[in-house]
């Protein structure tokens, strides 16, 4: 059957690979129908993605339909819509047993550590299967990138009416932005690009921006938004370590910092100053958890999370290879693009 791999950065390939055997015990056949582009899959084109490996299948934002299932699975039946938990864990280890299945220490993501969807059908655990009957394929894609956010700002746990810094306005930005809407708190999102922040204001409804622009008024912005307090909770989704190292002077006192972005520097920040002084927390957010995919489908479903304004981009299969290096031009405007592979 077709496939798309990435050979190595910056070189995606057409093959044939064999068709998966029928499921097994505990497993389900699925098709995929539609796979979302997300900062992982630029990252490890560009060579820039920790944890990926080379060549891989891409894809782990999925809209699939159960083809067939076999024994022990209950779940899911054939027919099925679902959006794929592509955080393969053993169920063995520690935080596992601690119900942590997000940071699994033998950890695989589909289309990082191991291929994924970027093909024509696949098997999966049947318990990594999340249904809805009424979402598109489409919708079923974005599951993934909302259950990034959604987690990032359970880490937080901003309460109604306190202030939440976003620190950059990508898919995971929205994405954490959706949440914090939906925990009453008030959204404040700081980015370079004007374009995205108009965005976020006119088609988000955030309701303080600020444009970072390297001269340290960003602070004195934010003072203003807050009343001098700073962000009870901010959450920095950029994954520069040069945001990263600052993120930390944004927080109030007996605030919280969230790392939900990545990046393979060190970083640095001031201790006595800021983080003592201050009494602060710093998380790290990594994954989502099962109860977010299902929690995000019923709030889709429900009409709670608009989908409208995410996916700005479409290609078919056959054009996703020459598509893709379009994608991550900012003058392109793209929040989030979908191959649709059926």
């Amino acid at each position: 059957m077709r496939a798309i791999q990435l050979e190595k950065p910056l070189a995606f390939r057409a093959i044939e690979i064999p068709q998966p055997n029928r499921p097994g015990p505990g497993e389900a056949l699925v098709r995929i129908h539609r796979v979302g582009i997300c900062g992982t899959d630029y990252g490890g084109y560009l060579g820039k993605m920790p944890f990926y490996s080379y060549p891989r299948i891409p894809g782990h934002e999925l809209g699939v339909e159960v083809l067939a299932t076999g024994p022990g699975v209950e779940n899911v039946k054939v027919g099925d819509r679902c959006s794929v938990e592509p955080y393969i864990n053993c169920q063995q280890c520690s935080p596992c047993r601690r119900g942590h299945t997000n940071c699994c220490e033998n950890h695989k993501t589909l289309g990082v550590m191991s291929d994924g969807g970027m093909c024509e059908t696949m098997l999966l655990p049947a318990r990594k299967l999340h249904v809805s009957g009424t979402l598109s394929f489409d919708q079923l894609a974005l599951v993934e990138t909302l259950a990034i956010g959604c987690h990032a700002v359970d880490r937080g746990n901003p309460q109604p009416g306190e202030s939440v810094l976003i620190i950059g306005s990508g898919p995971i930005g929205l994405s954490a932005l959706e949440f914090v809407r939906v925990a009453g708190a008030r959204s404040i999102v700081l980015d370079l690009n004007e374009a995205r922040l108009e965005f976020c204001k006119k088609t988000m409804g955030v309701d303080h921006t600020i444009l970072a622009k390297g001269d340290g008024t960003e602070f004195s912005q934010l003072a203003e938004i807050t009343g001098g307090e700073g962000a009870h909770v901010v959450i920095d989704a950029t994954g520069s370590h040069h945001s990263m190292g600052k993120a930390l002077e944004f927080c109030a006192f007996a605030g919280c910092l969230v790392y939900v972005g990545i990046t393979q520097q060190d970083l640095q920040f001031p201790h006595a100053p800021v983080m003592h002084r201050r009494e602060l927390s710093i998380l790290a957010s990594r994954n989502a958890l099962s109860r977010d995919f299902f929690r995000i489908i019923r709030l889709i479903e429900e009409g709670k999370i608009n989908t409208a304004p995410w996916i700005t981009h479409h290609a078919r299969f056959e054009e996703m290879i020459e598509a893709f290096p379009t994608w991550l031009k900012p003058q392109t405007g793209v929040i989030k693009a979908i191959v649709e592979m059926v």
